[in-house]
């Protein structure tokens, strides 16, 4: 049993920074899965169950969740920007440090802006990222990530604190782990990013061009087959000046426990699935519904699974959220289910799928129990880059197909369909708030949505991406007075 004290995270990360190239300049692969996490696995639970970010081929979409100790070894560098991955600071090799950057710009252009008949808007974004990973032998860790985002274009209106921001800092947290009677434990407090949920509920949102982060503590204890965490965490309120701006939100509380379950490899003749129960909690002082605030505190009761069985891949979530708003009780479902089928042996082949999603709506416009679905911080950029849908009140069908026509080139086209759960409440969008008047109109047929990617991966540290979408409203939104749109996106990444 080890017993360390950990230092406050806020002191540290400033200092871990200054080590790090603040104009430093990478490349993004692309992928799917999770990554191996920073910290060792005494337990052999599955690293691509533990919920610490999605990998992009060697890189993490989280850059703490990366492990980087090969590169102790000189033939495992590919070039020189590897040996910034491991820089040994004792001579045995136990304190080292891992610098990680990211710059990414992106243009993108959207017609009809929030779906009404005006001027198209376009957006130059930038993203910096410059990030430090101290390892202090092997129980403590600190890790610190200052980010700058800079947006710029036509009719971009008065950009939000994650797409304008001179300097903040995105992550700053220390970290103690080590073993109890051979199970993974440790401990992790400051400001964090947390994803350890299916993706509609909880996601570093990599859209905008700041992350998604709280403030707060995580604990894990993982052992071969199971695993536990709990978290108690605040959301982060940015600003858009220097790092003095971006407060933690006192008014909004993420807590709760996520509890994991490695399916056998041998069920189902071969597969690597994985099962997570979850109970959570969201409290906010000053939720608003239909222009009422009070406050709110909401449960969520989940089962996740997800993994590969074979060539069929799955992510399925129910959940019902129950609680009160003001004096008034909530009792809300959402059901979260989407599969592929690789039609091929090799991972590189062809797949296609669907995905259906169900998210329950009602009680915010006629009154009574609140049956309106939350859907927390999820990445909303599932069902559209031009954020116009999210899982309140929704129910759709999206079948989809990948391939590579091409070595290194991801193509993916998805057709969504999508309608109200009821026409006694509004459409809504990825920010949670209503299409102003479409509670009052009837139609159940909210869009048509048709979405096609390319990802091409230049090199392991570079790639380029290319998006288009069209929304086709329908009545729910024609009738009151909202039309179609057309988005359309090419982005640069670039990450060591």
């Amino acid at each position: 049993m080890i017993r360390v004290s950990l230092m406050s995270s806020a002191l540290l990360a400033p200092a871990l920074l200054a080590a790090a190239p603040a104009g430093a300049q990478a490349g993004a692969p692309v992928g799917g899965g999770k990554a191996a996490p920073a910290t060792p696995i005494a337990s052999e639970y599955p690293a691509a169950g533990i919920g610490e970010g999605t990998a992009q081929g060697k890189y993490n979409v989280s850059r703490w969740a990366e492990d980087w100790r090969a590169m102790a070894d000189a033939d495992q560098r590919d070039d020189p920007l590897d040996r910034l991955k491991y820089l040994p600071l004792t001579e045995d090799g136990s304190v080292y440090l891992s610098l990680s950057g990211e710059l990414r710009y992106r243009v993108q252009a959207t017609t009809n802006p929030d779906l009404r008949d005006r001027a198209a808007q376009r957006q130059e974004r930038l993203r910096v990222f410059a990030g430090a990973d101290l390892h202090l032998g092997e129980h403590v860790r600190v890790f610190g990530e200052l980010a700058k985002a800079r947006v710029d274009g036509v009719n971009i209106g008065t950009p939000a604190g994650n797409l304008r921001n001179a300097l903040t800092l995105s992550q700053g947290f220390g970290e103690v782990y080590g073993t109890i009677g051979g199970a993974s434990v440790g401990v992790r407090a400051g400001r964090q990013e947390f994803s350890d949920g299916p993706n509609l509920l909880t996601s570093v949102r990599d859209d905008p061009t700041l992350h998604f982060v709280l403030d707060g503590v995580r604990a894990y204890a993982r052992g071969r087959r199971v695993r536990a965490d709990v978290f108690d965490l605040r959301y982060i309120a940015y600003g858009q000046q220097q790092l003095s701006d971006d407060r933690t939100d006192g008014a909004r509380r993420f807590s709760g426990v996520t509890f994991g379950y490695a399916v056998p490899s041998d069920f189902l003749g071969g597969s690597k699935l994985f099962f997570d129960p979850f109970v959570w909690r969201l409290r906010n002082r000053a939720a608003s519904w239909n222009g009422t605030v009070a406050r709110e505190e909401r449960m969520f009761y989940g089962l996740h699974l997800y993994g590969d069985a074979g060539p069929v891949t799955v992510d399925w979530t129910v959940n019902h959220q129950g609680g009160t708003f003001g004096d008034r009780p909530i009792s809300a479902w959402q059901a979260f289910v989407a599969q592929t089928y690789r039609l091929g042996k090799a991972a590189s082949a062809p797949r296609v799928g669907v995905h259906l999603d169900y998210a329950s709506g009602g009680g915010a416009y006629d009154g009574g129990t609140l049956r309106t679905a939350s859907g927390l911080y999820g990445n909303n950029i599932y069902y559209s880059y031009q954020l116009f849908l999210t899982p309140t009140n929704l129910m759709s069908v999206s079948p989809n197909v990948s391939f590579s026509p091409v070595k290194a080139l991801r193509v993916t086209g998805e057709y969504t369909m999508a309608w109200r759960a009821t026409e006694k409440d509004a459409v809504y969008r990825a920010s949670g708030a209503a299409f102003a008047g479409t509670q009052d109109v009837a139609g159940r047929r909210i869009a048509d949505l048709m979405r096609f990617q390319a990802i091409w991966a230049v090199t392991p540290r570079v790639s380029v991406t290319g998006r288009y979408e069209h929304l086709i409203a329908k009545d729910a939104l024609t009738r009151a007075g909202y039309n179609s749109s057309d988005f359309l996106a090419a982005w640069l990444s670039l990450r060591f």
